[in-house]
């Protein structure tokens, strides 16, 4: 059965329900009938209006819903349950219908919408004047027809919502305590008390707000009359002082606080809004984002209600709701957070004049990750730090002559670029490297447009935004190289340039321009030192060597177009100099040190782990990686900087510098540098592939100059130096942070980690241009040997085994073989099938009175290793003995690392020895006498290419400690066997002739 309070709550329903469409037809529809105003004030009225048209039927619909719920409910109370009652199941619904009439009809009463449309009409109104009246049957009828419109449309809801919550309350007191519906019910007697308060609040707001416009002048009025509006506080009431900004009266709204002051007037966004108490009991400090302020108040209890009134009208507009049921009331903290995320537009002239900043703020401050729009076009999308650009940012600022953006994707501190970072600029030059103070300053390259009318490249040292310091810079419409010092965005100082014809000039720059005395080097190894013009013209005093030794001493003058005139003293009875003696002619070693070269590198590195390798600082040295600058020009509206962390790639430094610690053990210590120097995102790493960067820039292509051989080489050992000092450097605060030190390390053993462990971990990295200037500076001699060994390998392996141990044997024991010997040798046919050698009666007395000539070291040849066909003969076979030490040695070409080469010349040798042991069926230790012309054997026979390049590269590049030993030995011998066979396409022309190999050391 249904209880009388279901039907009374029927009744309710369907008294409530006849109100409210008996007031749409009455009342708003005759207010909206009227044609629309021509004044922005009365458009706004009308609006609201329509909204509260929208808002009543929206609730009319709601009650028929719950009218319906109700109606079933009586007449089949057994199939339908009484919670299954609209009311109960889903009262949020009906509550929010209900707080949508309540928002729709206080804005109209704040903006006195009822008032100033129904004075338009007042003919119509006066004549339904009875109508209202019959409507307002509980109230007094005195009062104008706005008033009366106003208690029409608000009585009614008042009424309902207070009967409903006396019937629920009716209702739960029938039910029994373990009832299904008991906490249905209790939940929306709850919620009904709670609109009733709300609307009693609402509707207070309300009349205050409408009140104060009255108080106001009319330009106050117009700026600060709106719907949104409603009154909180009045300093009227609770009196304030503000300081140091003047204010007559203090406003708190709920979404704005306002200071007026005459006719002007200050809005401050509540979302923007932070309030700190502070010490003194009577003054309240505000922070907004361009002002700072506060309020003093007569007492603390005037403190304490503005305080309290700031504070949760704050909390209020940054949830976006209206606090529910009161102000101050919710499950929510009433406690401002102090990080906030709002869009706010600065209006204060200044470097933020008219930005648009929306983002994260704290204390009135941008700080985090936020968007700076200005209306020029500018955009800044980074993080902030007390109100300044600081981290990671990218800013897009718009050329003004064409549709073209300056994109700068940098580090920041402080509101200045500072750090690494990459700008793309709209006229398509790029830069990318250091900054300070937003300049360039550091280390950087900076690139030409590709389409150029000059085209070049500089990477080097930059200071204030020019460069300075040590630098290289390509000119491609010059076709030439300067590598050298600049000072003021100018070369300056000690310089070489390098062109495309392979000539290279060394000396002096002031002013962009060579001054005073220098060195000219031509690819054909002709040297000038004198002195040259501006443009580099031959000009006064100087002397020529000439490749052949000649040469002219004297004065030079001359114009480009016209040639160059001389007038000196020509020497021709000068020897041609010796090959080694131009090889020694290397530039850029005494005008520049290599210590100096790239400072502008180390600094950051070594700056970073002074102040102790900071986190923070992590990525500012090791860069970043993220989308291209066209897509963020192509973007600009939806601009954003996610890129890579360096956390993605090598990790936090605090965990690389707790892995630092675990390897320190010499051979766990080299993995561990192998791997950090291959990862571009570890410290490491990422200075290796700057120093790359640089390698390149200087030594390939145009750069590639045998006269820069001796300069790269240092530089690579001065690379291992500083890299080894950075793992040092990190080592160390490594061991700060665990409170331990690092032991200082003695010169020696410092040399020994640099060449023994680092040096091969970073040659590959070096490798290609480096080789390259190796074989461009040994290419005769290189020529030479390659003469040689095509000579060489003309003779089958006895011919030249023959040949090698004739022209080795030492004095006086030269055995002369007879020609009918060597003639019989040479025609002998084996017409056997393949397999071991086998001899005949007169081939096996031959080799035995060979082999027994005292002369000649014929008991070492492999001949047994010979394997021959029907149709071969000694004379013609080739590449079969020493055929393991040949392959061993061919392996040298295999690896860049010198002490991995030493160690296959190493095997060589053992394999040689090996050969020579099996053959004499005995342990056999090769004197030098005995080695040399075997190693030529092999060397002869393993082809390699280049060899004078790998000998001298691994002769500059080894390990110290070998100096000396063993490898020492045998990279010596390597190199008597080079020269001796560079030699030989002339000796085969003199045999049979003595050798000496006593002679090579």
């Amino acid at each position: 059965m249904c209880s009388s309070e279901e039907a009374d709550l029927l009744r309710l329903e369907e008294f409530f329900s006849t109100t409210l469409a008996r007031t749409n037809s009455l009342i708003l529809q005759p207010l909206l009938a009227d044609p629309e105003p021509s004044d922005p004030c009365g458009r706004a009225c009308l609006r609201l209006l329509q909204q509260l048209h929208e808002s009543t039927q929206r609730l009319w619909e709601v009650t028929e819903q719950s009218l319906l719920s109700l109606r079933q409910r009586l007449d089949h109370p057994s199939s339908m349950s009484l919670e299954a009652l609209l009311l109960l199941n889903n009262a949020d619904y009906v509550q929010q219908a209900h707080m949508e009439y309540i928002k729709s009809y206080t804005d109209c009463v704040v903006m006195q919408a009822f008032q100033k449309v129904s004075e338009k009409r007042r003919k119509y109104w006066k004549s339904q004047r009875k109508t209202l009246q019959q409507l307002l049957f509980w109230a007094s009828s005195e009062g104008s027809v706005g008033t009366m419109l106003c208690q029409a449309l608000r009585q009614p809801l008042t009424q309902h919502v207070q009967k409903y919550a006396h019937l629920l309350k009716a209702l739960r007191s029938t039910l029994d305590e373990h009832h299904p519906a008991q906490e249905r019910v209790m939940e929306a007697v709850t919620l009904f008390e709670n609109l009733q308060s709300f609307m009693s609040q609402a509707l207070d707001q309300a009349v205050t707000t409408q009140a104060l416009w009255h108080s106001l002048s009319s330009r106050m009025r117009d700026v600060l009359c709106t719907p949104a509006h409603r009154l909180l506080q009045d300093s009227q009431d609770i009196p304030v002082v503000v300081t140091p900004l003047r204010a007559e009266r203090v406003l708190l709204f709920d979404d704005a606080l306002v200071l007026l002051q005459g006719h002007n007037s200050h809005t401050f966004d509540l979302k923007l809004v932070w309030v700190d108490p502070g010490q003194d009991k009577c003054v309240l400090r505000i922070l907004t984002p361009e002002e700072d302020f506060s309020f003093c108040t007569r007492d603390p209890e005037g403190q304490v209600v503005w305080l309290w009134k700031v504070t949760h009208a704050v909390c209020q507009a940054l949830r976006g709701k209206k606090d529910f049921p009161v102000l101050g009331s919710g499950s929510e903290s009433s406690v401002p957070p102090d990080c906030r995320c709002v869009a706010y537009t600065f209006r204060h002239e200044g470097r933020l004049y008219q930005a648009t900043y929306e983002g994260d703020w704290y204390w009135a401050k941008p700080h985090g990750k936020g968007t700076l729009k200005w209306p020029d076009g500018r955009n800044h999308v980074g993080d902030f730090c007390q109100g300044l650009e600081h981290g990671f940012g990218i800013c897009l600022v718009p050329q003004a002559s064409e549709d073209k953006f300056d994109c700068y994707k940098c580090h920041w501190r402080e509101g200045s670029m500072c750090g690494y970072g990459i700008c793309e600029y709209g006229t398509n030059e790029v830069y990318k490297g250091y900054f300070q103070a937003g300049l360039r300053h550091g280390f950087g390259v900076l690139d030409s447009a590709p389409q150029a009318s000059q085209s070049f490249r500089y990477t080097g040292h930059w200071e204030r935004g020019q460069r300075s310091g040590y630098g290289v810079e390509d000119n491609k419409e010059r076709g030439e190289r300067y590598i050298g010092m600049w000072q003021a965005d100018q070369r300056h100082g000690p310089g070489v340039v390098v062109t495309q014809a392979g000539v290279c000039y060394q000396g002096t720059f002031q002013e962009d321009k060579m001054a005073g005395p220098g060195i000219l080097l031509c690819e054909d190894d002709s040297l000038y030192e004198g002195t040259f013009t501006r443009d580099l013209t031959l000009l006064g005093k100087g002397k020529v060597t000439f490749p052949n030794g000649f040469t002219l001493d004297g004065s030079f003058s001359g114009e480009t177009d016209k040639g160059l005139y001389t007038q000196g003293v020509l020497d021709t009875a000068a020897l041609p100099p010796n090959p080694s003696s131009t090889r020694k002619r290397q530039l850029g070693l005494g005008a520049f040190p290599v210590e100096s070269h790239w400072q502008g590198v180390y600094r950051p590195f070594q700056d970073f782990v002074r102040s102790g390798c900071p986190g923070e600082l992590q990525e500012a040295l090791l860069g970043f990686h993220m989308q291209s600058s066209r897509e963020l020009r192509e973007s600009q509206e939806y601009l954003c900087c996610d890129r890579s962390h360096p956390k993605d790639c090598a990790g936090s430094m605090e965990d690389i510098l707790k892995e630092l610690l675990q390897y320190r053990e010499p051979q766990a210590l080299q993995q561990y540098l192998r791997k950090a120097l291959s990862n571009p995102r570890h410290p490491l790493g990422k200075l290796l592939r700057t120093l790359m960067l640089t390698f390149q820039a200087t030594y390939s292509g145009i750069g590639a100059n045998k006269h820069l051989q001796g300069m790269a080489q240092e530089e690579v050992k001065q690379h291992a130096q500083e890299l080894w000092a950075a793992y040092r450097g990190l080592l160390k605060v490594a061991l700060q942070r665990q409170g331990q030190t690092l032991q200082e390390e003695d010169v020696e053993t410092r040399d020994l980690q640099v060449h023994g462990l680092l040096l091969p971990l970073i040659l590959p990295s070096f490798y290609s241009e480096l080789f390259t200037l190796y074989l461009l500076l040994h290419e005769r001699e290189d020529g030479l040997y390659s003469q040689g060994i095509t000579s060489l390998s003309l003779f089958s392996d006895t011919k030249l085994l023959e040949f090698l141990d004739v022209q080795n044997a030492p004095p006086p024991w030269h055995v002369h073989v007879p020609g009918a010997w060597l003639a019989l040798l040479g025609s002998l046919t084996l017409l056997q099938s393949p397999g071991p050698l086998c001899h005949t009666a007169v081939e096996d007395h031959f080799l035995q009175d060979l082999m027994a000539s005292p002369g000649l070291r014929r008991h070492l040849w492999p001949l047994k290793d010979l394997w021959l066909t029907s149709n071969q003969r000694y004379s013609l076979v080739r590449d079969k003995c020493f055929l393991s030490a040949t392959e061993c040695l061919q392996k040298i070409i295999t690896t860049v690392d010198p002490r991995e080469k030493l160690e296959v010349l190493e095997k060589t040798y053992g394999e040689i020895e090996s050969t020579v042991s099996r053959v004499l069926g005995r342990e056999h230790k090769l004197p030098m006498d005995d080695l040399l012309p075997l190693l030529i054997y092999v060397v002869s026979r393993a082809r390699i290419q280049h060899l004078g390049a790998e000998i001298h590269l691994i002769r500059d590049m080894m390990e110290p400690i070998h100096t000396g030993g063993l490898h020492d030995f045998l990279l010596t011998a390597l190199e008597s066997c080079y020269e001796h066979i560079q030699k030989e396409d002339v000796r085969l022309h003199h045999l049979p002739g003595h050798w000496n190999s006593r002679e090579l050391w």
